[in-house]
């Protein structure tokens, strides 16, 4: 039984906590709050950390303290629920929470799995009391959860993160410039890692992690003895698509101690007149070369300030921009000419003063995990795998029928949300610029049809690109619509429906992708390049499209022949299909299938 009891939180409350079990060293978790702010903490002695949290001037402005306790709970369970509750209580953005993010970390214990099936229930209490205020399923789908400086960190993000730290503050205190590239594949976390970075240094900077805080670990601990260096940095968080830069901006208004003017372009960062001590890089080979470019003109003058001549790319103006870098990049997320080559990346890396790490850990595709990721790049490349693999758990289907695949991701968007159809770009974009009705009626169909309104035509059924061109996911009318790649990329989906396109074919005579420049309508993504750099261009954008659904991938190939080749290695729909996903508790980020009963599920 769980309990949630509820007191003033003033001078009194540590006399009324005395006469109260929780003296008796109880361990439990809490929250301090006032109609704003919030803080969550968890302890053995609320006693004694009640009257610390009163002697603490932010804490002072706090009206309430809720205590939550269980005779079940021990130490790993409260770290275990408190970190559960900043990671939702952040996006459920009642309170705007006092906490700094510095030693969260995922971490096992004796029956974890049972009790964080209780978590579940523990915020449907908060929520009775009108301490939270969301669904735990509409905050998961929230991009303030998704992209949360409150994650629990993987033990590779932990480890990466903790010895950049303690790589910076030296360099820092010793004035050596440096760089720090962290490699990650799709899913494995990167934009999360660059976002925590942010936070913490933030913290750090303005001496808002205290020592004694409970939550903050040895390794944590001993960064800040070492930290006094790194104190002053002016970071900023450099996006280089508009899409996730939007979103990550209305993320960080959010965030106490962030800042949306803390997320940048390229762009913003060379035309600042003062340089920065740290730019953390997302998707760092999405920056720019001079290549193909929509406009030449602001991108010379960038090129004119820095003496770069035409040669100079958007990588060097973060570079001349600030003392330190860190670039989290992955190089078969290039989709297009203008992207960086991924040698200049090989040169930085090689470089003294540069240090390499890796991300691991799937956190997207967490039902096919590394095997789903490695098996898609198999699959769309030349070399591909040497037998089928079976994703129980991860629902992998390929439909004959478009329309089929389209209903079906509408259907789970009404179960989960954050369901949507998206497609390469091989149909010319008719609708760009014009004004479309919410919800398609039949009788509007034929007036569009009439006007040559539709973009994509497959087998009679016609459908639309995306109307937005910015946060296109979160907009009202995106599950009638196709988005692009550019629309998704560094984004996450539960489930995605992929409509591939004429441009990709596949030659069963000599077993190989070809491509169709006729049919690929990204006038600067294919001017340039030769049939075989267009060829890997475009199996990078399938590959990365793929890699958007957390629960599941529909296919829909346009090549009779591709449909063939995929086939082989990916089941076909059928009606009969019973593999729906259904997390095992809203409050986790795991999953189960719900199959026959007596039936079993194991990972491949």
């Amino acid at each position: 039984m769980v309990n949630i009891e509820t007191y003033k939180f003033n001078t009194n409350v540590v006399e009324k906590l005395a006469n109260t079990k929780f003296v008796n060293k109880w361990p439990v978790v809490y929250i301090i709050n006032n109609e704003k702010e919030a803080y969550i903490g968890e302890t053995v002695n609320v006693y004694i950390r009640a009257s610390q949290h009163l002697d603490n001037p932010k804490r002072q402005i706090l009206s309430l303290i809720n205590i939550i306790s269980s005779e079940k709970f021990n130490k790993s369970v409260i770290l275990d629920l408190e970190a559960f509750l900043i990671k939702y209580m952040a996006a459920d953005n009642k309170f705007k929470l006092q906490n700094g993010n510095g030693g969260l970390q995922s971490h096992n214990y004796y029956q974890k799995e049972l009790y964080e099936s209780k978590f579940k229930d523990i915020w449907n209490k908060l929520k009775e009391k009108g301490i939270v205020q969301n669904d735990l399923l509409i905050i998961e789908n929230s991009d303030l959860f998704k992209y949360s400086p409150y994650k629990s960190l993987t033990n590779d993000q932990y480890q990466i993160v903790t010895d950049i730290l303690k790589t910076l503050a030296e360099d820092v205190k010793k004035h050596k410039q440096s760089t720090f590239i962290v490699n990650g594949g799709a899913g494995t976390g990167k934009t999360i890692l660059g976002v925590y970075l942010v936070k913490l240094l933030v913290e750090i900077k303005e001496n808002n992690i205290s020592i004694e805080d409970e939550i903050v670990d040895d390794t944590i601990q001993d960064i800040l003895r070492i930290s006094n260096s790194i104190e002053k940095l002016n970071i900023g968080l450099v996006i280089p698509m508009e899409n996730l830069r939007k979103t990550l901006k209305k993320v960080f208004k959010n965030v106490s101690g962030l800042n949306p003017n803390m997320v940048l372009s390229p762009n913003d960062v060379a035309k600042s007149n003062k340089k920065f001590d740290l730019l953390i890089v997302d998707e760092a080979h999405r920056l720019r070369k001079r290549k193909n470019l929509t406009q030449y003109g602001s991108f010379d003058q960038n090129n004119k300030k820095f003496n770069l001549g035409r040669e100079g790319t958007e990588l060097d103006w973060i570079r001349l921009q600030s003392q330190y870098q860190i670039l989290l990049y992955d190089e078969e997320q290039s989709i297009k000419p203008t992207d960086i080559n991924k040698e200049e990346f090989i040169k930085i890396k090689q470089e003294k003063n540069t240090h390499n790490y890796k991300l691991k850990t799937q956190l997207r595709c967490l039902l096919g995990g590394d095997t789903y990721i490695n098996y898609i790049k198999e699959i769309f490349s030349n070399n591909p795998p040497k037998r089928k693999i079976n994703f129980n758990k991860y629902e992998f289907k390929l439909f004959d029928n478009v329309d089929e695949m389209i209903n079906n991701i509408k259907n789970k968007n009404d179960i989960y949300g954050l369901c949507r159809n998206v497609a390469g770009y091989a149909w010319k974009w008719n609708s760009k610029g014009k004004k479309l009705p919410m919800h398609v009626t039949k009788k509007e169909v034929q007036k569009m049809k009439e006007k040559n309104v539709f973009d994509i035509e497959i087998d009679g059924y016609k459908y639309i690109w995306n109307s937005q061109p910015t946060d296109w996911i979160n907009s009202k009318n995106s599950i009638n619509e196709i988005g692009s790649i550019h629309t998704t990329q560094g984004f996450d989906l539960n489930y995605t429906g992929l409509i591939i396109g004429n441009e990709l074919k596949y030659d069963d005579v000599n077993h190989k992708f070809i491509v169709d420049r006729n049919n690929y309508y990204d006038t600067k993504g294919k001017a340039d390049t030769s049939d075989e750099e267009l060829l890997e261009y475009i199996l990078h954008i399938y590959q990365t499209m793929c890699t958007r659904g957390m629960r599941g991938t529909y296919l829909y190939a346009s090549d009779e022949k591709l449909r063939e080749y995929l086939s082989k290695y990916i089941d076909k729909y059928s009606p009969d299909d019973r593999g729906i996903t259904y997390p095992i508790d809203e409050g986790e980020e795991k999953y189960m299938m719900i199959a026959e009963e007596g039936e079993e599920y194991k990972y491949e």
